[in-house]
């Protein structure tokens, strides 16, 4: 029996989201039938012995320390970045000018600039495109969305998000490249990113914002004994102005202790509240101002039914999903409608998002509220 074509992936980066990728690319097909198989046809990483390792485990038959043979190569069809944040733009650039279609980690880059450099080259080329926001396919954050969109809380007022973790808490911790803020981004771009996009996507645009940051531990221990400068900030906060009228606040920080990887996002609106909580992914919390008063609070909704994003592709109700879920449903997001569907959210919901991050770093580094046009070059909206 013959099945749907295969569509052959080239993944730059073998580390926690290559085999993130890797593993979403072999389960998506058993989800959701697609015009395409995807089959992950070679990975690349700087060390040939990690990388070898890294092929046999993820199940990936070729390998190479070149990614841009990787590119080059005639019969991939897609790259999937998943390298450090320094390195994307150059390598989506070139996977770009090569006529591959272009996944990307998030954040799109370290600066707006490279960010809309990005962009620039995969528009002019006219291939496929996306970044990996991959929390927008959690069951219950896409609910969430769908709810707020449906008029559900009613006119959204207040939006809020949190993620801490306690990545950076260890003082003795060797430095790497994610200390390094021309490599690794700092933690606004690598945490925010995701919540930037998250608030866009429910609310809308961002117009402005307010923002601080501190570095706590400011020295990490180099490879050669000695001690090397961080870069990036441990934490940081932001108050946030959206076009539509709303207000938000925002903190990420990786320097929480015992916060393994923690973030929550709650929406306020008119009539009502809807809150999600990573802890308790499949979970919503949602109350009306016209519900039973003697049943004050608020509900919890099992985003499990056959009837909410996502959860008919995958287990019986009650049965929950989990992060790994969340690449799966990305991957057969992309390529359900392929070749002609446009991918989602692409390079523009990238830049747009590190046009934020720009702003919020501009922000806590000079002590005042910063447009978003202030980075982009454009002019304001109007107010809500």
């Amino acid at each position: 029996m013959s099945g749907p074509p295969l569509l052959r992936v080239g993944v730059v980066g073998y580390g926690v989201m290559g085999k993130a990728h890797c593993y979403a690319y072999r389960v998506a097909p058993m989800l959701r039938r697609l015009p395409v198989t995807p089959a992950v046809a070679v990975i690349s990483g700087r060390t040939a012995p990690a990388v070898a390792a890294a092929a046999a485990a993820y199940g990936v038959a070729e390998y190479t320390t070149d990614w841009r043979a990787l590119v080059g190569r005639d019969d991939i069809e897609v790259v999937d970045i998943c390298t450090p944040p320094g390195t994307h733009a150059e390598i989506a650039a070139a996977a770009a000018a090569a006529g591959k279609a272009v996944l990307c980690e998030k954040p799109l880059a370290v600066s707006y600039q490279d960010a809309a450099a990005a962009l620039a080259a995969v528009t002019a080329a006219g291939v496929h495109n996306a970044v990996s926001f991959n929390y927008r396919r959690l069951p219950a954050v896409s609910l969430m969305r769908r709810m707020i969109w449906a008029g559900a809380i009613g006119e959204v007022r207040l939006w809020r998000a949190t993620w801490l973790s306690d990545e950076f808490t260890d003082p003795a911790t060797s430095f790497d490249w994610r200390f390094d803020r021309a490599m690794g981004g700092t933690t606004i771009a690598d945490l925010g990113s995701h919540l930037i996009d998250l608030a866009r996507w429910q609310v809308g645009g961002i117009r402005a914002v307010c923002a601080q940051a501190e570095t706590f531990i400011r020295s990490r221990p180099g490879a050669d004994g000695g001690a090397r400068d961080v870069t990036v900030d441990d934490a940081a906060g932001a108050l946030l102005r959206f076009d539509c009228g709303a207000i938000g606040t925002m903190e990420v920080a990786r320097a929480a202790m015992r916060r393994p990887c923690d973030f929550t996002i709650e929406a306020n609106g008119s009539h009502g509240t809807l809150v999600f909580d990573y802890a308790r992914l499949n979970e919503l919390r949602y109350g009306r101002a016209d519900d039973d008063e003697g049943l004050y609070g608020m509900r919890r909704i099992r985003a499990e039914h056959p009837s909410h994003p996502y959860a008919a592709d995958w287990w019986p109700l009650g049965q929950g999903v989990g992060y790994g879920s969340s690449f799966v449903n990305q991957v057969a997001d992309l390529l359900e409608g392929w070749p002609g569907a446009p991918w989602e959210p692409g390079f523009g919901d990238g830049a747009a998002a590190q046009a934020v991050c720009a702003a919020m770093e501009t922000s806590a580094a000079e002590g005042r509220w910063v447009t978003i046009g202030e980075i982009t070059g454009t002019p304001e909206p109007p107010p809500a």
